[in-house]
């Protein structure tokens, strides 16, 4: 198990404030995210099969598509900040592979931090566990998906408790 105080100050608030998207909302919804999606464990999806980077890939559990929907659409229209992702997270490729997900850690956040830039509403405020659940239930697992707000808070309080018991 990551510890959960260093993979949040040395990962998640420089990454966020390299790339020019921090706040304490987007930082609590990234380590809820990475919490709920990978339990800070698993950087693929366990799915049994072959190819492990056909599903959902890196502690946030990306998707293939949506990595593949930011850097074919979204950053067609907002290319400063694939700049600096490329950039911050020391990525060569102009493209990066879908595996980046899971062994840049900085790539991973960034990437995640940028599919909730897409959303057009507000994150939660800081300390909204119910509402951090919610937008993270809604944005990213959506609602089909099998994850469940109860599971996020859950997730949330028992990850910080063995963290910080």
């Amino acid at each position: 198990m990551i510890n959960v105080s260093q993979f949040r100050e040395l990962i998640i608030v420089p990454t966020l404030k390299d790339i020019g998207l921090y706040s304490p909302s987007a930082e609590e919804l990234l380590l809820g995210t990475a919490i709920q999606e990978s339990n800070l464990t698993h950087l693929v999806q366990l799915d049994g099969d072959d190819n492990p980077y056909d599903d959902a890939v890196g502690f946030y559990q990306m998707e293939v598509g949506t990595h593949a929907d930011i850097w074919d659409n979204y950053f067609n229209t907002r290319p400063e900040y694939a700049e600096y992702i490329l950039q911050t997270c020391n990525v060569a490729s102009s493209k990066p592979h879908v595996s980046c997900l899971a062994y840049n850690l900085r790539y991973a956040t960034a990437m995640c931090r940028i599919h909730y830039r897409r959303v057009p509403d507000a994150l939660p405020e800081p300390g909204d566990l119910e509402g951090m659940a919610a937008y993270w239930k809604t944005y990213y697992n959506t609602a089909s998906g099998a994850g469940k707000v109860e599971d996020y808070i859950n997730n949330w309080n028992a990850y910080l408790t063995r963290s910080f018991g």
